[in-house]
């Protein structure tokens, strides 16, 4: 391949391994977040004392599961706030996008896109181990959009190969939050490349209606939206690369042109139809987290609806009611909120159907329970007029 772009293992952690026009604009943003890491770390010099004693808060260690599950947890809590113990283990690995095969170089936090969704309460902490094996090549680190200060945890959290991190932060907001890999001058290679999640903080209370009614859920699951730039050969067919540094300087072209080769849920086509649909029964009620950490989305369910959404996921604002459709920004993640009423197969797909149906952003839930014939029937089958 003529001018590839060979990253070693030096030159992908300083994020200044680029080729001709990229330079300026990798160097730029590799010393912006340089200084925003030296003034993070200038920070913890002068720091304020705690206001709680984190040594006499109970502690609990949680065992992350792969989406679209969600480990255990309690809805509402009258306990006092706890220190929630979670550990993350980078993984750069090969994964097939599709049934042709299509392969990329994909960055992920515990070997799944998106990472696990973590469940918390508001006013919980979270502390978080960062792993970075030493079989992986690249720097990474973590920006929580739920913390508070030093760009989400991204500045205390810069981990290379053979290293780990212990990050602490309190969870003051209420709501559903991305967390995504921000290492410097590479933030959208990665991003996009799969490395992002989501983090649950539920009310201390529960949720809530906008008239103070709780609400309450059967089931939750995590759908994470992925769009991927996949390079192509001069005959139209995707290239595959040994490589993530070898795959670079190829895929960053790809990426700006903003036009994703594929946008997918839980990081294949079909990831979450068929055989592996989500499943429910009629009466059960289901919380659905989407988030999308790059682009914009517009969640569907055809044949039912959002009873409460919280499309820009906070818990603390009232849900919207009865929505057919709902909006999340990219960067963001969502909640719905439905009681599944007949049973069959019920298709979740980002409303732009192109990227739904040709693209692979489409999902299924497989309900079962009784029809009722008063929500919908058959009048007449279809016949000759």
């Amino acid at each position: 391949m003529t001018n590839t772009l060979q990253m070693t293992r030096r030159t992908m952690l300083t994020g200044a391994a680029v080729a001709g026009a990229l330079t300026p604009i990798i160097v730029s943003n590799t010393v912006a977040h340089a200084d925003e890491e030296v003034a993070a770390a200038e920070a913890l010099k002068t720091v304020k004392p705690s206001k709680v004693d984190i040594s006499k808060l109970p502690r609990e260690k949680v065992e992350l599961v792969k989406p679209p599950f969600v480990h255990a947890h309690e809805q509402k809590t009258a306990d006092g706030p706890k220190i929630k113990e979670f550990t993350l283990t980078i993984q750069e690995k090969k994964m097939i996008l599709d049934k042709d095969g299509t392969e990329i170089n994909a960055m992920t936090f515990d070997g799944s896109v998106p990472g696990p969704l973590m469940v918390v309460h508001q006013d919980d902490y979270v502390e978080l181990t960062l792993v970075n094996p030493d079989t992986n090549a690249m720097q990474h680190n973590i920006d929580f959009h739920a913390a508070t200060g030093g760009l989400g945890g991204g500045a205390l959290t810069v981990v290379n190969p053979g290293e780990s991190t212990v990050l602490r932060f309190k969870a003051t907001k209420a709501g559903v939050f991305v967390y995504h890999c921000a290492p410097p001058g590479m933030v959208p290679w990665h991003v996009t490349s799969g490395m992002n999640g989501a983090i649950m903080v539920l009310p201390r209370e529960g949720l809530k209606d906008g008239k103070g009614k709780p609400l309450v859920y059967d089931k939750v699951y995590y759908v994470g939206e992925q769009d991927f730039y996949v390079p192509r050969d001069e005959t139209g067919k995707f290239k595959t690369y040994d490589s993530p540094g070898e795959a670079y300087e190829d895929t960053v072209a790809v990426m700006k042109t903003l036009t994703p080769t594929h946008i997918v849920f839980n990081g294949a086509v079909g990831a979450l139809t068929g055989d592996n649909a989500m499943t429910a029964k009629v009466g059960e009620t289901v919380l659905i987290v989407h988030s999308q950490a790059n682009r914009d989305t517009r969640p569907h369910l055809i044949g039912g609806h959002g009873e409460y959404v919280w499309a820009t996921g906070k818990f603390l604002n009232p849900p919207d009611t009865d929505q057919e459709t709902w909006f999340i920004p990219g960067g963001t993640a969502g909640a719905a909120l439905y009681t599944f009423a007949q049973p069959g197969i019920y298709a979740y797909v980002n409303h732009n159907l192109i990227e739904a149906f040709e693209l692979g952003a489409a999902a299924h839930f497989k309900v079962t329970g009784e029809w009722d014939d008063d929500l919908m029937t058959s009048v007449r089958a279809p016949s000759a007029s």
